[in-house]
């Protein structure tokens, strides 16, 4: 089994390194420091297993298992004890290992990769998505057609949203639920409790905002690995 190790430790890497050269079994093709760069490893690579750090600076091991779109196998290595039960809510969680890493309990994590029987997955078909060109919403007691391109990002303000688009900025009264059930699924996305945006006019992403014109809008931790998977990385 070809496997590739994320963790910004370098000491950690080569513990996890040091385990698998002890094994025939498993072997180690590449390693990252970095979340970012194992992404853009596997957009053009496979693998069979990843090992994954869960605490890494501005990029958690949760967040990067939320960008992929079909994950392999992944043992969790970390020295934090507590999110054990977070961890094995993603199926392809295989394993979660402790730090310091022991070889016999590194090789039960082995024996159970070996023994995984994969269960094939049923594709479900979906009903190809209606293309939305333009909704109504309603201002000052009268309907307003806006061109959903032109939307740039919809903003929660209490028990109105406040939608920006090329030319002006709408105020209504409605939920953001709502307007996000009505904008297409493939260019709009929720990156914060109160934020939806057009991820066709960001301009810059650092850390945990975005910009759009000249507008920065917050990243929550939760939406982070969804809007990082829409994003073509190089």
């Amino acid at each position: 089994m070809n496997s590739i190790i994320i963790d910004d430790d370098l000491t950690a890497r080569l513990i996890v390194k040091q385990l698998c050269d002890k094994s025939e079994k498993i072997s180690v093709i590449q390693e990252f420091s970095s979340a970012i760069e194992a992404i853009k490893f596997l957009n053009t690579n496979t693998v069979d297993v990843i090992f994954l750090d869960i605490h890494m600076p501005t990029f958690s091991g949760f967040d990067f298992i939320q960008t992929l779109k079909s994950p392999p196998k992944i043992i969790l290595t970390t020295s934090d004890k507590n999110f054990a039960l977070q961890a094995f809510e993603y199926d392809c969680v295989v394993d979660y290992l402790v730090k310091p890493i022991i070889q016999k309990r590194f090789n039960k994590s082995l024996e159970k990769l070996v023994n995984l029987k994969t269960v094939p997955k049923v594709e479900i078909s979906k009903s190809e998505e209606k293309e939305v060109k333009f909704i109504y919403v309603s201002v000052d007691r009268r309907l307003v057609k806006i061109n959903v391109s032109e939307i740039y990002f919809v903003e929660a303000k209490g028990d109105y949203i406040s939608i920006k688009t090329q030319n002006k900025n709408y105020v209504v009264h409605s939920t953001l639920k709502k307007i996000e059930d009505k904008l297409p699924k493939s260019i709009f996305i929720r990156v914060h409790r109160s934020y939806i945006i057009n991820t066709l006019e960001i301009v810059d992403i650092e850390d945990n905002t975005i910009v759009i014109q000249k507008s920065v809008i917050p990243i929550s931790r939760s939406n982070k690995g969804e809007l990082m998977k829409r994003l073509n990385l190089l």
